[in-house]
């Protein structure tokens, strides 16, 4: 089991972990309104994979030189692509569709990896990359619709996992406080059906929490009032994971606002909860090598 997998690799000393993971090659697209690039590019660099950005339009570019296939991951970050005066990632959802989603549709079929986060979560929807049922990312089944309370919200908020979701990249976490911050994060389903079958898939991997650690309709802890306090999915696989809150905005510890008060209480993280997420995935290919 890939689990198993992971948990050997792990346990290699650390100059062969390094080596590892350092042979786990990152594809971060950047450009045309979005904004997340490099703090997603850190991420994946200090859990110690091989992260590029890349802008959409030299990867359009077929003389360009870069190819999808020389990557094992392929991140899609936060932002504003277009300036989602169309609906958030529909534009650059459609850009990817028409040139690039062969390419992006075999890496998957290879068994590569994709995160979504923000507005790349709304662009995965878009293309049909999750909820990604039987093995179909060509057809969309969902999409993330305008907050509740219209409008831009950016707080921080709890999710919690789901122990038995495929998704890989949440594994061995319970719950995470991250940043949320968008206008357009409700998740809409094609049909009850298709909500009812991430829920039985448990690909619902993430959802929004109350005080109590409770999955809650209630804002602002569920910022848009995604039914089910869905705050992420992932396809059936695992491999593929879309979500709102930012991972990428929690890499060191100063960053969550109550940094000043564990600083007081002695209660300081060696580092920001965000980089386990990005840890997972890169440590899930470097496994399965």
């Amino acid at each position: 089991m890939l689990e198993d997998s992971v948990e050997e690799l792990r346990g290699l000393p650390s100059g062969e972990l390094a080596r590892a993971r350092s042979k786990v090659r990152v594809l971060v697209i950047s450009g045309l309104g979005l904004n997340c690039e490099v703090e997603t590019a850190t991420a994946f660099q200090m859990v110690g994979a091989d992260a590029e950005m890349v802008h959409l339009l030299d990867l359009l570019d077929g003389r360009s030189g870069y190819r999808l296939a020389d990557y094992r991951i392929v991140t899609l970050v936060g932002g504003f692509a277009f300036g989602d005066h169309l609906g958030a990632g529909f534009v650059f959802a459609n850009r990817i569709r028409w040139r690039l989603y062969d390419q992006l549709v075999e890496l998957i079929e290879r068994g590569g990896l994709a995160l979504g986060i923000c507005n790349g979560f709304q662009t995965m929807a878009r293309l049909g990359m999750v909820p990604g049922f039987d093995g179909d990312y060509r057809t969309p089944r969902a999409t993330l619709a305008p907050n509740d309370r219209l409008g831009y919200w950016d707080s921080w908020v709890r999710l919690k996992a789901d122990p038995d979701s495929p998704c890989v990249w949440t594994r061995g976490i319970d719950s995470i406080d991250l940043p949320t911050r968008h206008g357009e994060g409700k998740l809409l389903t094609e049909s009850p059906e298709v909500l009812k079958r991430l829920e039985q898939g448990h690909q619902v991997a993430v959802r929004y929490v109350d005080e109590e650690g409770e999955p809650t309709q209630e804002w602002p802890a569920n910022p848009n009032g995604s039914p089910g306090a869905v705050a992420g999915i992932c396809d059936p696989t695992g491999r593929l994971f879309g979500l709102m809150p930012h991972p990428d905005a929690y890499l060191y510890p100063f960053q969550h606002p109550q940094w000043s008060r564990r600083r007081y209480e002695g209660d300081i993280p060696g580092e920001g909860a965000g980089l386990a997420i990005f840890r997972n995935g890169v440590d899930a290919v470097a496994a399965s090598r």
